[in-house]
């Protein structure tokens, strides 16, 4: 007789035991720090015992790493799905860049700076981290070009990109400690006028 209905139950119960960790994990690092988000913590408001936790994630940088990836994944996902319904032209610009800078503003993104300064003196999760930030910030990179519609193989198109991620990073963080929206909007408002300048070729400007 197949066992394979039996399993198939049991992995959507792990892989639902997983997401309600991760889910967790990113409420925790929001709410509390990273030195309040323990593991029993995030077991806890997650509904899910600690040998369960244990077993998916034996430690804190092991739960923490695989949460920023889960969530990261999901935003991306969702990042497109918003970016669909947007109009096409000039206007397609402005609406990419207020998603992403929507995307720098979330819980995913205070997550993020939680674990970048605990990792400044936590050998171990930097460790970790260091690779894994690389790689988010090359997939947000390709992300933004798909998006947009550019060819970054065209000079100055990828650094323009780039460019755009950084200001939308550093507003973020501005944004953290205090209600920045009229200087940010400002802001975002020069730099979509000067964005669409440098990423339209010369020939059409006119």
């Amino acid at each position: 007789m197949s066992t394979a209905p039996s399993r198939v139950p049991q992995q959507e119960r792990s892989r639902a035991t997983q997401a309600r960790l991760l889910e967790a994990t990113v409420d925790c690092l929001v709410e509390h720090g990273w030195s309040g988000t323990t593991t029993t913590v995030v077991a806890a408001r997650a509904g899910v015992s600690r040998g369960a936790q244990l077993h998916h994630y034996p430690t804190k940088t092991a739960l923490v790493t695989a949460a920023v990836t889960h969530l990261t994944e999901r935003r991306a996902a969702e990042l497109r799905a918003e970016a669909a319904a947007l109009p096409s032209g000039p206007q397609r610009l402005d609406g990419v860049v207020d998603l992403l800078a929507a995307s720098f503003t979330g819980p995913l993104f205070v997550a993020a700076l939680e674990l970048w300064v605990a990792a400044r003196t936590d050998a171990e999760l930097r460790a970790a981290l260091v690779p894994l930030e690389a790689r988010i910030g090359r997939e947000m990179h390709r992300l933004t070009v798909e998006l947009l519609g550019v060819d970054e193989r065209k000079p100055g198109v990828r650094e323009s990109v780039q460019a755009t991620l950084d200001l939308l990073r550093g507003l973020g963080v501005a944004n953290l400690l205090s209600d920045d929206s009229p200087r940010r909007a400002a802001l975002l408002q020069t730099w979509k006028r000067q964005l669409a300048a440098l990423l339209t070729p010369e020939s059409e400007r006119h």
